[in-house]
């Protein structure tokens, strides 16, 4: 059967029922600027920068939200189109602080990057926006309220995406907001800090705390590695400056699909950890003393024939980690099984 076409900027094109006229664009080259689109989210239209001119319709209207239909002739790039965007890029900077100097997504802002594209030089509306404190009451995630353009894809990420529903909209007219049950501090709230709404957030009104000040986007290495927290395996990237690691944010991979956890997310400080041990250490008179991997293995091998030979290879256990490879956990399970000669061996994936 053959798929239904539209007219995309005077080209006939193919689409899939139940496409939007945004995921046809994409589909076929044509860049339409967005800020509240988020994939596999529903769409909510939000922002208002990605519209487009549709022959017959009213006014113009958001592709993220609008269906494509047979038929359409669709238009992109017209005057009307960029007048619009300009404007409400404009509004959406006169709606807060969008200071970028001080502003620590400079450099990875969406709105930062379309006011550059559409050359916004100076802000024609000077109205009262209304003003909350900036959250930073829990250790990991900093709430700038006054950066939010309110593009909804925190509540996206967090209701459609990670399916926490922790978050969503709160008050109304100038006083909007985005809240979570009662309006708490993310910490007392229903929150489990997975960091989704962290990376979703085009501006600067989330911010990991660790990561503030520690460098701007664009002085950092990307560095893709599989989470070491469980056997999930799920794919994430470090941003690295210099030998050490910034921030880590999700990667598109089969296991997580652009998703992480607590853990996965915030849980990189033992990397850099000044109580990590760099040489073997043992126990003499309740103290401990350095000592060389030859004479620590050795004396393990030794403890352990002794506890063998006198209370039986069930007397002995080993407890594997996360943080190794399988190669390694396969070698480690072998040495107790084949070695020792003792089932007792579990993994900290599965406490």
């Amino acid at each position: 059967m053959a798929k239904p076409t539209l007219t995309l900027n005077g080209k006939p094109v193919e689409f899939e029922p139940g496409q939007t006229i945004l995921e046809v664009a994409l589909n076929n080259g044509v860049e339409i600027p967005t800020l509240c689109y988020l994939k596999d989210a529903t769409p909510t239209g939000a922002c208002r920068v990605c519209l487009v001119e549709v022959k017959g319709a009213r006014t113009l209207v958001a592709s993220c939200a609008m269906p494509a239909g047979p038929g359409m002739e669709v238009t992109t790039d017209s005057q009307a189109v960029h007048t619009s965007r300009r404007l409400n890029i404009e509004l959406l900077l006169a709606s807060g602080n969008h200071n970028c100097l001080t502003c620590e997504a400079n450099g990875r802002c969406k709105l930062q990057a379309l006011a550059y594209k559409y050359g916004i030089t100076d802000i024609r509306f000077k109205g009262q926006t209304q003003q909350y404190a900036t959250e930073d009451e829990n250790p990991l995630i900093v709430r700038d309220f006054s950066r939010c353009i309110l593009c909804g894809r925190c509540v996206q990420a967090c209701n459609d995406v990670q399916v926490n529903r922790a978050i969503g909209y709160g008050y109304r007219g100038a006083a909007s907001k985005i809240v979570t049950t009662g309006d708490r501090p993310y910490h007392h709230s229903d929150c489990v800090f997975c960091g989704q709404c962290l990376e979703a957030c085009p501006v600067g009104a989330l911010v990991e705390k660790k990561a503030k000040g520690q460098g701007r986007s664009y002085e950092l290495k990307q560095v893709r590695t599989t989470c070491p927290y469980c056997g999930v395996g799920c794919q994430m990237l470090l941003h690295v400056k210099g030998d050490r690691i910034v921030k880590v944010t999700a990667a598109q991979g089969p296991a997580n699909k652009g998703r992480l956890c607590v853990k996965g997310r915030f849980g990189y400080d033992f990397v850099h950890s000044p109580e990590r041990l760099t040489t073997p250490l043992i126990k003499e008179d309740g103290q401990f003393r350095e000592a060389s991997w030859d004479e620590a293995l050795g004396l393990v091998a030794k403890k352990f024939k002794e506890i063998k030979k006198e209370h039986g290879a069930g007397a002995i256990a080993g407890l594997s980690s996360a943080r190794t490879t399988n190669e390694e956990n396969y070698l480690f399970q072998k040495l107790f099984r084949a070695g020792i000669g003792t089932n007792n061996v579990d993994h900290c994936a599965r406490l």
